[in-house]
Formats: C-alpha cells, structure tokens, sequence
C-alpha cells in the first residue's frame, strides 16, 4: 500500500474527507467522500456548497441485500410494470456511455425529516442509514428484521439518492460506488459513504484532475485514484 492510500484510510476512519478520481478511460470525476456515519450538516454543506454534483449514499453490496434493496434499473425494466407503465419501454436504459448498468437503488428520507433536502434533513437521514447498517451487521439481523427496522425509520421516495455496489464489487465494475465503499472497507467501516461529484463552477463539466488537485492541496484532503485503490484489492487475490 502506497503512502497516499495510507493517509486517505487513516483520514477517513477518523471521520475526515477523501477525495478519488475514477480514471481518464472512465467518467473521468473527482468524487468528495464521507463516511456516512461522519455526516453532518456542515459535511452536507461543504459537499452542496463545493461540488455541484449530486449528492448520492454509495453503499456495499452486502447492505443491500440485507435490507433488500433493488436496483431501479432492474425495477423499470420489470415486465409487469412496463406493461401497466408502457413509458417505462421508451425510457429504457440502454445507451449508458461509461457503463452497461446503473448503480442507482431507492432514494430515502428518515421518518423524522420534514421536506427531506434541508443540510439538517439529508445529514440525519445519511447518518442514521450509515449508524443501522453497521448496528444490524454486527447484530446479524436477518432480512425480515432488517427490512423492518429499515421501514420503521426511512420512506422512499426521498432525498438521498442510494447507489449499490456491485456483487463482486471493484472485481466486476469500477465505478465510483464500488470505490466508494472500498475506501469505507479499507478503514474499517460499514460500507457507506456519502459524497457528490466535483463539477467545473460553471458547471458545464468534471472538475478537472488538475483542479481537483489543487482542491484537494488547499485544504489539505488526501487524494487518491481508483487505479490505487484497485490495486490493493488485486494484491489480496
């Protein structure tokens, strides 16, 4: 493991921000990452404020089957559901330019938000999803359980769009979910991050590498690419 790995790893377990490129054959973005379970109105904020993208919860494959969580794409592509919504045949996805497949599952709001988009809101409903993912992992809660404690906090639709990784993770896509939820493995943590895409500040593109390096410089984040974080998961096969 090389020292800049090191450092994001060691800031990110302490509740601090990390920031990871995906690579020039990919998206070609810089995404800027929390833990979930670190998430804070002022975290929300500095993403909002710094970013432009969309703020989005990337969460591990294994959480997502323990709450059941289905990806959208599978969802609208349903045939039951396109024959009773026909639109949902003519919005197929099918022409994704970085991938063949979505990483985008329910989008939820806690049952104690009001609108659900206030910093305060989207913070309390990212925290407490990061805090009972890692409560029912450690408990062992079986689907039904899980399911259950999930509905007695969250509702869906709501203002935290939810990404899933894919089974086998960094090994079959390398998307920004998967590396996500690799820098929360890597640290220790339950395998949820939250974060939001760098965007030029005309909005108009990615943050460009140079740009999100000096970002990162300026406030002292540790910068890291997905080709880094790659490659300490080859090195365990």
């Amino acid at each position: 493991m090389d020292d800049e790995v090191g450092r994001a790893i060691s800031a990110f377990k302490s509740g601090r921000p990390v920031m990871i490129y995906d690579s020039d054959y990919r998206e070609m973005e810089t995404d800027l990452l929390w833990h979930a379970a670190a998430a804070t109105p002022e975290v929300i904020r500095r993403l909002r404020n710094d970013c432009g993208g969309l703020l989005f919860l990337a969460i591990g494959d294994e959480i997502g089957e323990m709450f059941g969580l289905p990806w959208l794409q599978d969802i609208h592509s349903h045939k039951s559901l396109v024959e009773e919504n026909p639109v949902l045949g003519h919005l197929v996805t099918n022409d994704l330019q970085y991938d063949s497949r979505s990483a985008f599952t329910l989008s939820l709001n806690h049952r104690e938000t009001f609108t659900g988009i206030t910093d305060r809101d989207r913070s309390l409903t990212t925290r407490r999803f990061g805090e009972l993912s890692g409560e029912l992992i450690e408990k062992d809660e079986n689907g039904a359980r899980a399911k259950e404690r999930l509905g007695k906090e969250f509702r869906t639709p709501g203002h935290i769009p939810v990404c899933r990784e894919s089974p086998g993770g960094l090994k079959t896509r390398q998307g920004h979910t998967e590396l996500a939820v690799s820098i929360a493995r890597l640290a220790g943590l339950t395998a949820c991050t939250i974060g939001a895409e760098m965007l030029e500040p005309e909005g108009d593109g990615a943050l460009s590498l140079e740009g999100a390096r000096a970002y990162a410089n300026k406030h002292g984040i540790p910068m890291i690419t997905g080709e880094q974080v790659s490659a300490i998961f080859n090195e365990k096969d």
